[in-house]
């Protein structure tokens, strides 16, 4: 397993290039791991992200590519070149498969089950007749039979998918909140601890970083936070 710092990955939700370099400066050497998302991706991130490779950086490319095979698997190839450690897609079965097909460059696949901000409701409305923790199930039994790296997944559906894939996938857990912090527009959160608890290997935290007055403050006590929970987890 990855040293507890390692294990943080900061989310890089900023609008410019220029946002996106001040505040890894900020951050310094407390955060090693960064995501970049659709915002940052769409002003020159994915460029970005080779600069944030070449200095020694990991990078997650969170585009959640879903499209006819052909189209996902020239997408995969072109995100394997820049560098990065992690590219999401839906798990959808067709476009899991196009991924794996078409992974390179040391390029590790993570499925996304559900995302963090939708519950039962919102699946219904969407016309599916099953539960967020039903669905989250199928999807990573599938992933985990087509060969992904990884699942994106909340921290409420994390303990149930680690026994479901056991210690063959990496779990990467978004709605991180750590006590106190603002929910915001997501719906399925934890504590870093708590979900280090469940089975997650790494987390993802954005607004709770990069809005704070001392962003590497509050990645600095994550951090800890993470560490401490690894080691109850350890001695259990």
């Amino acid at each position: 397993m990855n040293e507890p710092r390692e294990r943080l990955i900061v989310a890089l939700d900023v609008s410019s290039i220029d946002a996106a370099r001040a505040m890894v400066a900020r951050l310094g050497e407390a955060v090693t791991f960064y995501k970049i998302g659709y915002q940052l991706a769409f002003a020159g991130g994915l460029d970005y992200a080779r600069e944030l490779v070449q200095s020694g950086k990991r990078v997650f490319v969170d585009l959640k590519l879903h499209d006819i095979g052909s189209t996902v698997a020239a997408g995969v190839k072109s995100v394997a070149r820049l560098g990065a450690s992690f590219l999401t897609v839906h798990a959808y079965p067709q476009v899991m498969q196009a991924a794996v097909q078409a992974r390179e460059n040391n390029l590790q696949l993570l499925a996304v089950t559900v995302l963090t901000s939708l519950n039962d409701a919102n699946l219904a409305e969407a016309g599916y007749a099953t539960t967020v923790a039903a669905l989250a199930a199928r999807r990573a039994a599938q992933a985990r039979a087509i060969g992904v790296d990884g699942l994106v997944c909340s921290p409420e559906e994390v303990g149930d998918l680690r026994r479901i894939v056991g210690d063959r996938l990496t779990l990467v857990t978004p709605g991180i909140r750590p006590a106190g912090a603002d929910v915001g527009d997501q719906k399925r959160v934890a504590t870093p601890a708590a979900a280090i608890a469940a089975g997650a290997d790494y987390l993802v935290v954005g607004r709770p970083i990069i809005a704070a007055p001392d962003p590497k403050a509050v990645a600095e006590a994550i951090v800890t936070e993470i560490a401490e929970a690894a080691t109850k987890k350890m001695s259990v």
